[in-house]
């Protein structure tokens, strides 16, 4: 492929900020892997109101709600530092809200089907949505007063179909997965294309820039894993299921440990394995979810908030179960149990950094302790599978996105007693 256009001072500044793992000259480069390598409802604890939704009442506990979709909403994403929130959904349209009052701060357009991703740049001056149309659409903040005013910025090209964003965690670059195999990172504001990766050969479910930034880790549907060094055009290490003690049947679901030493990989028949990233193996199997069904969430506890010598890890998968594994010895911990599939796991910040809000098809999220297994709440309120959920304000509020249009804000509400 033809080298890009240079970037300008200002993309060149952009790009270097925080000491950023990528040179601000590189180039498109197409990257070919070359083969090398359960609580009843009448038991529940907290009181339920009446919330305005559109022109109905809603009980729930929540404490907002925002109904302008009114179609399923497929992805939320709190802000890193404000009381706003993006979400997309199936009506083809993406808002920025405020969390508090649930008032639109600005429409996001453009999308010509679902809009199934929404995230935030690592300082939250820019979001990017994308969508089954294909298309990845930018937005930035305009001005440095507040968070009202926003411009859009660009329309970036190349997916089939996105199946998930990621932004760099200390810089304006943006991961891309797409239905056709392809993995795409773009350079933002300047929208110049740096890297496309090819080595997967199905839908690359998901990926993650690890926590220092330095590399990407992306998995498929056809159960391979890649970890990638941007800069190099041959993975750095490729898992697949020919690899009898990495055979997942397809991969759906993954996460780096905070240290970006591990990953926690989670598959479509159940299974879940540990890999040591420094050196491409696998370390661990984990049993504890039922056979055949998919693991659909994964996260990492705060290790200084619940024990575990190499790390805590929290898995969720379609048979219900929430699964807390001791990485130091890869013993289940606890199991903690939702009515139907668990489609989102969320581990707050310290000081909370032992709790667990899982989100479920069966319309309910709830907090846990991570530590003793406990239920300390149960948000209700949505009339259909709770599809996605973030975390806001610091991990104090957890913002879902339901099947029944709604997006719900509730209180994580940690006690002193906790």
């Amino acid at each position: 492929m033809s080298a890009e256009k240079p970037l300008d001072d200002d993309e060149m500044e952009d790009a270097e900020q925080d000491e950023q793992f990528i040179a601000p000259d590189d180039v498109l480069t197409e990257v070919v892997d070359d083969g090398d390598e359960p609580m009843d409802d009448e038991e529940e604890g907290d009181e339920l109101g009446d919330l305005e939704a559109g022109s109905s009442k809603i009980k729930t506990n929540s404490v907002q709600i925002f109904a302008d979709h009114g179609k399923s909403v497929f992805a939320v994403a709190g802000h890193p530092t404000q009381p706003l929130a993006a979400s997309g959904g199936e009506d083809d349209l993406g808002y920025i809200w405020d969390i508090t009052d649930g008032e639109i701060i600005v429409k996001l357009t453009g999308h010509t089907d679902s809009v199934t991703c929404v995230a935030w740049s690592f300082d939250g001056d820019m979001i990017s949505t994308g969508g089954m149309d294909g298309k990845v659409r930018i937005w930035r903040r305009r001005g440095t007063e507040n968070y009202t005013t926003w411009e859009f910025l660009t329309e970036l090209q190349g997916p089939d179909e996105v199946m998930f964003l990621r932004w760099h965690p200390k810089g304006n670059v943006l991961l891309a997965g797409s239905n056709d195999s392809t993995v795409w990172l773009w350079q933002l504001p300047s929208g110049n294309t740096m890297q496309v990766f090819a080595g997967h050969s199905g839908a690359v479910n998901c990926g993650e820039f690890t926590p220092d930034g330095k590399r990407i880790i992306t998995a498929c549907a056809d159960g391979s894993l890649i970890f990638w060094d941007p800069r190099s055009p041959t993975p750095v290490f490729k898992l697949t299921g020919d690899d009898a003690r990495f055979n997942l049947d397809g991969i759906t679901s993954l996460k780096v440990n905070p240290a970006s030493t591990l990953a926690v990989i989670g598959g479509a028949a159940g299974g879940v394995r540990v890999v040591n990233l420094s050196k491409g193996e696998v370390v661990g199997a984990l049993g504890g979810h039922t056979e055949g069904e998919s693991i659909e969430a994964v996260d990492f506890l705060d290790l200084a908030a619940v024990g575990g010598g190499a790390g805590v890890a929290a898995t969720g998968a379609t048979d219900g179960k929430v699964c807390i594994w001791d990485l130091s010895t890869m013993r289940l911990r606890s199991t903690l149990q939702h009515r139907d599939a668990v489609t989102k796991l969320l581990t707050p910040p310290s000081p909370n950094g032992h709790l667990v809000v899982s989100a479920s098809a069966d319309k309910t999220l709830r907090t846990w302790d991570a530590r003793s297994g406990t239920l300390l709440r149960e948000h209700t309120g949505h009339r259909a599978a709770v599809l996605d959920a973030s975390l806001g304000l610091g991990g104090s509020v957890v913002i879902s996105a339901g099947d029944d249009g709604l997006c719900m804000v509730f209180t994580t509400e940690a006690t002193e007693e906790d």
